[in-house]
């Protein structure tokens, strides 16, 4: 189970992430998770940074799909939207149908994605069941969904120690 947890690539922020590193694991898409990945929790707030590493995606020739857990799509697609991206919503991760949504959408196989994102319970376990690179970041803001507070004290268990990059 462990071994399930685990990163390919850790980083602080998605915005950290460079190209040439996706490049070099044969990297041809990505997803991401939404919330305390791209914007804070329940929030639509994407900062200059973030829209810049969407755009060096694009230019690099890296696709890019919001997977998310939101039930309902209006903040998932208002972010997507203006990342000029797809989206998933409702995908109910970690199961291996919620990550085969979002390789439909790109149109590659799992060898080819990476999923990225904030959570060991949710984005890790999930891609790596899936076959696919995964990449952790520190989560943007300590405001969280209840549920995922809980998450939180599991993941301390199993020794990852949140660091949250705004409180």
């Amino acid at each position: 189970m462990r071994g399930l947890l685990r990163p390919d690539l850790e980083y602080d922020l998605v915005q950290d992430i460079k190209v040439e590193d996706l490049h070099a694991y044969g990297i041809k898409g990505v997803i991401l998770d939404l919330d305390n990945t791209i914007t804070p929790w329940n929030d639509r707030t994407i900062t200059k940074e973030v829209i810049v590493w969407f755009k060096m995606l694009k230019t690099a020739g890296i696709q890019a799909c919001i997977v998310s857990n939101n039930k309902g799509p209006d903040r998932v697609s208002t972010v997507a939207n203006l990342l000029e991206i797809q989206y998933v919503h409702r995908a109910k991760k970690p199961r291996k149908s919620a990550f085969r949504k979002g390789l439909d959408v790109l149109g590659l196989p799992e060898s080819e994605v990476a999923v990225i994102g904030d959570q060991l319970f949710t984005d890790i376990f999930g891609g790596n069941v899936s076959g696919m690179k995964t990449i952790l970041v520190s989560p943007i803001h300590s405001k969280e969904y209840p549920g995922t507070k809980v998450l939180r004290f599991m993941e301390r268990l199993v020794g990852r120690k949140a660091r949250y990059t705004r409180q």
